[in-house]
C-alpha cells in the first residue's frame, strides 16, 4: 500500500476541485444581453476601467475587451460605480458594455 502525505492529498483534491469548477462555470459571453444603456459610461486606463451608472435604475453590466474576454457581471446601483480591469500593457481595450444576468453566472459557478 502506498501512503500519500496529507498535504499532497489536500493539494491534489484542491486541484481537482478547481479544474472541475473551471470546466463547469459558464462563460460570461453566454449570459450577455443587449448593449448597456447610454446612461452607463466607462472610463478606461491601463490599470482600471471604471463604470458609472448614470441611470435612474439598477443595471447589471459586463465589459467586453478587444481580445474577446469578458469581465464578470456586476450589479451597479443608480449613481454607483464599479471597477473592472484596465487595458494593461498589452493594449486590451474595452470594446463596449453589455447587460448581463448575475444570477446565471452565480448559479453556474456554484
Amino acid at each position: 500500500m502506498t501512503r500519500i502525505s496529507r498535504p499532497l492529498a489536500l493539494a491534489a483534491a484542491t486541484a481537482a476541485g478547481l479544474s472541475m469548477t473551471l470546466t463547469t462555470a459558464p462563460s460570461a459571453v453566454a449570459v450577455t444581453g443587449s448593449p448597456a444603456p447610454e446612461c452607463v459610461e466607462y472610463f478606461q486606463s491601463w490599470r482600471y476601467t471604471d463604470v458609472h451608472n448614470g441611470c435612474g435604475d439598477t443595471v447589471s453590466v459586463t465589459v467586453a475587451y478587444t481580445d474577446g474576454q469578458w469581465a464578470p457581471c456586476r450589479v451597479i446601483e443608480p449613481g454607483g460605480w464599479a471597477t473592472f480591469s484596465g487595458y494593461g500593457t498589452s493594449g486590451n481595450y474595452v470594446t463596449g458594455l453589455r447587460t448581463c444576468d448575475p444570477a446565471l453566472v452565480t448559479a453556474g459557478g456554484a
